[in-house]
């Protein structure tokens, strides 16, 4: 009994910790006992000095005070392993917190019974190599821009574009001024991190990769909330990414008959729409960059194919196919 008690009692606590109140009632239906039993536990926890505070009425409940110092942290097995995955797999997130996320893991194991510890420690696995992540985010930007987004307030930062858009003649080499924008969400996509915000200075929507980007202190005044145009960020960015700007679509979509099963084409071609019109053959319909993106696609299956359209589409097949004729040796 003493020890289905104290079971119960750090279930309690690890409730009270994952959210900033609860209702007597809650905690009872989450703990099987009555609402009798949980104030008897709650006056457990505080005779262990945690500070837990209550509100009476229809509605009364208990949290863990704000601002005292924090108690001892307890996990149930779940949490234990939710928390090893997600320090174990912080390489993946982009952002540079390796170390730190190393020393958080080492701490939590030391304070877990060795037998949750032994759970945590047979969790092994690996992540993408480091090459994915060449250019990796700063915490503080992270925690800067997010901040910003959250609170609806100016920013101001120094932007390194792309490559491919940078000035290379002397004459041309002047640092640009400062961005200043109005942040609305922070994206992770990719192994990449990007803020979707609208600049003030050029009034329009953009995306800015975080790797790239250094704030400037401190945040500015308030802003309202626009309505971005694709209707949210996250599907906003993949219209960028396609080289769309207020419409998530690609800028060419095509249609093909091609000689393979469904099953196999769709399996490649995890976007497109994939029809199938009998054991061998399917239609498919899917969007790239170009004509001849999609043409490369289609060719990677070593299979016969027949354009459906649109001209443009069997137009790019038959200049394509004359410079393969080519490079063949054809004339």
């Amino acid at each position: 009994m003493a020890s289905a008690t104290s079971s119960r009692i750090l279930t309690l606590l690890s409730l009270l910790q994952t959210r900033r109140g609860w209702s007597g009632q809650e905690l009872a239906e989450r703990l099987g006992v009555t609402p009798r039993t949980v104030r008897r536990d709650i006056d457990r926890l505080r005779e262990l000095e945690y500070r837990i505070e209550a509100w009476k009425g229809p509605a009364g409940g208990y949290r863990l005070a704000a601002g005292s110092e924090l108690p001892p942290l307890r996990f149930d097995d779940e949490q234990a392993v939710a928390i090893a995955v997600a320090l174990r797999g912080a390489r993946a997130l982009g952002v540079d917190i390796d170390e730190a996320a190393a020393r958080a893991l080492e701490t939590v194991r030391q304070v877990m019974p060795s037998r949750l510890r032994h759970r945590v420690d047979g969790i092994r696995f690996t992540g993408p190599a480091d090459a994915s992540f060449a250019a990796r985010v700063a915490p503080s930007v992270l925690e800067f821009v997010s901040q910003a987004a959250r609170e609806r307030r100016v920013v101001r930062f120094d932007y390194v574009p792309s490559p491919e858009t940078t000035p290379t003649s002397d004459a041309e080499s002047t640092p640009p001024p400062p961005r200043r924008v109005e942040p609305h969400a922070v994206i992770a996509r990719g192994g990449r991190w990007y803020l979707v915000a609208w600049n003030l200075d050029r009034s329009e929507w953009r995306v800015y990769r975080l790797d790239r980007l250094t704030p400037r202190s401190p945040l500015g005044a308030n802003f309202d909330e626009r309505e971005i145009p694709s209707g949210d960020a996250a599907t906003f960015l993949e219209a960028r990414f396609k080289g769309a700007q207020d419409v998530n679509e690609w800028p060419c979509v095509g249609e093909v008959l091609l000689q393979v099963p469904a099953g196999e084409a769709a399996s490649w071609l995890p976007d497109a729409v994939v029809t199938e019109v009998d054991d061998t053959t399917c239609r498919v319909r899917f969007g790239s960059w170009s004509w001849t993106g999609i043409l490369a696609s289609i060719a990677r299956f070593d299979a016969d194919f027949e354009v459906v359209g649109p001209p443009e589409l069997a137009e790019a097949a038959a200049a394509l196919a004359a410079r393969f004729a080519a490079a063949a040796g054809e004339r």
